[in-house]
């Protein structure tokens, strides 16, 4: 459904810092880095067929996390919803919410870890067991 999610930062260094650690635990490499004509720098992030982006704003402003909006990363195992979490942690980002785990909901059980990058914009880490 997605081709591609773009969050602003107000650092693109520290994000370059932060994004390159916690994508290469899910397998993405390091960001390819472009400046576009009127000088925004950004970072693409290309992964079993999607793109994550980190762009300073376009129109000037500082970059904000969107209140209510949550970016959601697949993970292979329960394991990786853990090192994706404590590698963000260990980059500048922030745990929120309950410790890595499971939780039981309509969806059954899944394993789940949230995290804030350095720039406030809310991540989830998420493992579904397959049925």
């Amino acid at each position: 459904m997605f081709s591609h999610v773009m969050l602003g930062t107000n650092d693109i260094a520290r994000s370059k810092h932060f994004y390159d650690a916690v994508l290469r635990v899910l397998g993405a490499g390091d960001a390819i880095e472009n400046t576009n004509k009127t000088g925004q720098r950004r970072l693409f992030y290309r992964h079993d067929g999607a793109t994550f982006c980190v762009s300073e704003p376009l129109d000037g402003q500082p970059a904000s996390g969107g209140n209510g909006s949550t970016i959601g990363f697949k993970c292979d195992s329960p394991e990786q919803v853990v090192r994706f979490h404590d590698v963000a942690v260990a980059h500048g980002g922030s745990s929120i919410e309950e410790p890595p785990g499971p939780r039981s909901g309509p969806a059954g059980v899944l394993h789940l870890a949230y995290v804030r990058d350095p720039d406030g914009n809310k991540l989830c880490a998420l493992h579904r067991p397959k049925a």
